[in-house]
């Protein structure tokens, strides 16, 4: 029995490309369009989307439950595979610009991480965009990353992995913002 199935649901879309010489084959290939899960719209007309499995593999074998998260600029038609490191060093920058703010990001984080919807921390909390990537974005990125998180490390930290990773090297603890 194959060593590498697993039951899923999945969702089929009809792709036809009759087979041809190799290099007319080969192009039609790689001209397939991604395919992607609109999760989240950003106020920049970007948009949060996700692809499922996301290729992460565990002991060899694909992690059927893995997941994606790209930020998908529609008018350049790019995806931005954006890193924990990235964000880490865009509030890093927004600390050094103005400490106060970025202060307020990181507890809108930690709202976020406990499971309140990015907008109605937007709502809630008086951020202020200032150097980098937008408050907006590293929130509703964060919500669709951090449940990646949970995704793959059920029986450990998950989330609270990385958001720790933020609270410590901002000097910054849980209890800051409770």
């Amino acid at each position: 029995m194959p060593n590498k199935i697993f039951k899923y649901k999945a969702n089929l879309v009809p792709l036809e490309i009759e087979n041809q010489e190799q290099n007319a084959f080969r192009d039609k290939l790689l001209n397939i369009p991604y395919l992607l899960y609109k999760v989240e719209q950003l106020s920049t007309g970007e948009i949060i989307a996700i692809n499922k499995p996301g290729g992460k593999r565990n002991f060899g074998r694909l992690s059927r439950d893995d997941f994606m998260v790209f930020i998908y600029n529609p008018d350049e038609e790019s995806l931005w595979l954006i890193s924990h490191g990235e964000i880490s060093d865009d509030i890093a920058e927004k600390y050094e610009y103005d400490s106060k703010s970025a202060v307020l990001l990181i507890e809108a984080l930690y709202h976020v991480c406990c499971g309140d919807e990015p907008d109605y921390v937007l709502k809630k909390i008086p951020l202020r965009d200032t150097v980098g990537i937008p408050v907006e974005t590293i929130l509703k990125v964060y919500k669709w990353i951090w449940g990646q998180e949970d995704c793959n490390y059920p029986t450990k930290a998950g989330r609270w992995l990385s958001m720790d990773a933020i609270l410590n090297r901002f000097g910054l603890s849980a209890e800051d913002f409770k």
